[in-house]
């Protein structure tokens, strides 16, 4: 780091309150200058963590994502302007980020991370921050990063709770350690589904740059073996101890992971021999609906998103309390049953199992509400 060439004048004037930090200092800039870091996913989070890390002077940002900018995005992810709706998420990044510093190298990778390409795109980075919000790509980053040494920086975000950690095998716990197997599919609603206070991913995405800086300059007490929690509604941190667990598939002892494997099937809906469940798209219930045939339609979400968004004529019965008050339905055993949640993934696990109490009749409204609202009714709002 001492051979490295001196900062340009104007680079002295941008980082001089880093340079000024005795623990950080000319050395730490430079680290900061030659890093190379990988952000996957432009949304809540990944949108304060590349403005952090950009204007603290990290030389290579590696940006995955394969989304476009939505109307509904903007209430947190502030990258974005109304005028970009409609826009790549990274075209607008890598358009703000050259604007905020000219410094920054922006990799783009326009796609979906999957088992066959991961370890390339990751292999090429120094450090790894999570900003994704669903389990298969969380467990992919993981068993990833603990395959090529590499650390995970780790977020999460639902309606007011948030959390992050480092994850990283070599000096502690990873991600399976905390989390060995996933959720049942829907059993965890997404942010779509459940919501998110507009500023939360900020302060969460905050914390993750912080870690991210401290892991390139070498400074400070990285959060190995420690996840931070926040809750917004109490203004209150709480951390919680994380252990390595020994038997952990991926960095325990002997571990059966040694390659990437098909991670959206290990977080899945587990077929049941018997019990497939068809699927029918919004068009053919709104036909339906409107020839006034005889059927069931079973909204599975929860009450407060019945609330904000609602199909006329549907009935309400969370997921949850499907079990316990399935004799409610006891009429509908041999009727058509057409069930539908947000985007289709709990009402899938519906179909399924109102399938097994012995309803044959059963369909699931392929891409739920949201479906509905992009291709029968635009009335019915988004969420």
């Amino acid at each position: 780091m001492t051979d490295a060439p001196p900062l340009r004048p104007d680079q002295y004037d941008r980082y001089r309150r880093h340079l000024t930090l005795p623990e950080f200092g000319l050395e730490g800039q430079q680290a900061l200058l030659d890093a190379r870091v990988l952000l996957i996913g432009m949304g809540g989070l990944g949108c304060p963590l590349a403005q952090y890390l950009a204007a603290a002077g990290v030389g290579t940002l590696g940006l995955v994502d394969f989304d476009v900018v939505d109307a509904s995005n903007l209430q947190r992810q502030l990258l974005y302007g109304v005028a970009d709706i409609g826009r790549p998420k990274l075209d607008v990044a890598v358009e703000r980020i050259h604007a905020l510093n000219p410094d920054v190298q922006v990799d783009v990778h326009r796609l979906q991370l999957d088992s066959g390409n991961a370890m390339e795109i990751l292999a090429a980075y120094d450090v790894i921050v999570d900003g994704t919000d669903n389990f298969p790509t969380r467990y992919l980053i993981n068993d990833a990063c603990v395959l090529l040494g590499k650390p995970n920086v780790h977020g999460s975000i639902f309606q007011f709770e948030g959390q992050a950690t480092v994850f990283d095998a070599r000096h502690g716990p990873c991600y399976r350690c905390l989390y060995p197997e996933p959720p049942p599919p829907g059993a965890v609603p997404s942010c779509a589904e459940g919501g998110v206070l507009g500023v939360l991913p900020g302060l969460v995405a905050t914390i993750q740059a912080t870690e991210t800086i401290k892991l390139l300059t070498g400074i400070g007490d990285p959060l190995y073996g420690r996840l931070l929690r926040y809750d917004a509604l109490r203004m209150k941190f709480d951390e919680f101890k994380l252990k390595k667990d020994s038997q952990c598939p991926v960095c325990g002892s002997q571990p059966t992971v040694t390659e990437l494997i098909d991670y959206v099937g290990f977080c899945g809906v587990p077929a049941i021999e018997g019990l497939e469940v068809p699927e029918v798209a919004a068009a053919e219930v709104r036909d339906a609906l409107d020839r006034g045939d005889e059927f069931l339609l079973l909204d599975v979400r929860e009450p407060d998103e019945v609330a904000t968004a609602q199909i006329e004529g549907s009935r309400g019965l969370p997921l949850g309390e499907l079990e316990a008050r399935m004799d409610e339905l006891a009429s509908w055993r041999q009727r058509r049953i057409v069930v539908h949640c947000h985007t289709g993934a709990r009402s899938a696990r519906a179909c399924q199992a109102l399938r097994a109490a012995g309803f044959r009749n059963v369909a699931n409204l392929a891409g739920g509400i949201e479906a509905w609202s992009l291709t029968v009714d635009p009335d019915v709002p988004r969420y």
